[in-house]
């Protein structure tokens, strides 16, 4: 791996105009540019939230999904995605499933740093326990969905900004859409 990391940079309608290093793209003017999130359930039905390390740009030490990231030039997304889950939580995925394929939002942290993503969004399952990357990851558990929706509701600032839109979106507030792996 290169010590530059680039992600695609993306025009209001998706569509991909270039490149940057990673570094330039998460500051208070941030472009536009292609991510993705991942929510990891296990046998039980459970899905695996983590608090991100506290050396990270962009809201550190903030519980959110199982794990996010981008993908790099020319790279397929769900190849980012698998890349990714071995990196930052040294697990394989199986059954990845994309659940929200337009997902995008704009959100600034307290010091000012904006996210501005086009971020499909997929679930997957696993059948190991995480082995977390400390440079990515400060801890993670696992937790029933409905107790998720249940802190998301009564704390959304306790989550990052995308966890809590998405969770809206996947409709984890309402119990019978709940995902649960079989």
């Amino acid at each position: 791996m290169s010590p530059t990391e680039y992600v695609v940079l993306l025009d209001d309608n998706g569509d991909e105009i270039g490149t940057a290093p990673k570094a330039s793209v998460h500051g208070t003017d941030t472009a536009l540019h292609l991510a993705f999130s991942c929510h990891v359930y296990n046998s039980r039905g459970e899905t695996l939230v983590t608090r991100r390390a506290l050396d990270k740009k962009t809201w550190p030490g903030v519980w959110s999904n199982s794990f996010c990231g981008h993908p790099r030039p020319a790279e397929p997304v769900i190849d980012a995605v698998h890349r990714r889950a071995e990196q930052e939580l040294g697990v394989a995925l199986r059954d990845v499933q994309i659940a929200l394929p337009l997902f995008r939002y704009r959100a600034v942290d307290a010091s000012g740093i904006v996210e501005h993503e086009i971020c499909p969004v997929y679930t997957a399952l696993v059948d190991d326990e995480p082995r977390l990357n400390p440079l990515e990851v400060a801890e993670a558990r696992w937790v029933d969905p409905s107790d998720l929706a249940v802190s998301l509701r009564a704390t959304p600032w306790a989550f990052s900004p995308w966890l809590v839109l998405q969770a809206e979106q996947l409709g984890v507030f309402e119990e019978s859409s709940v995902r649960r792996a079989s």
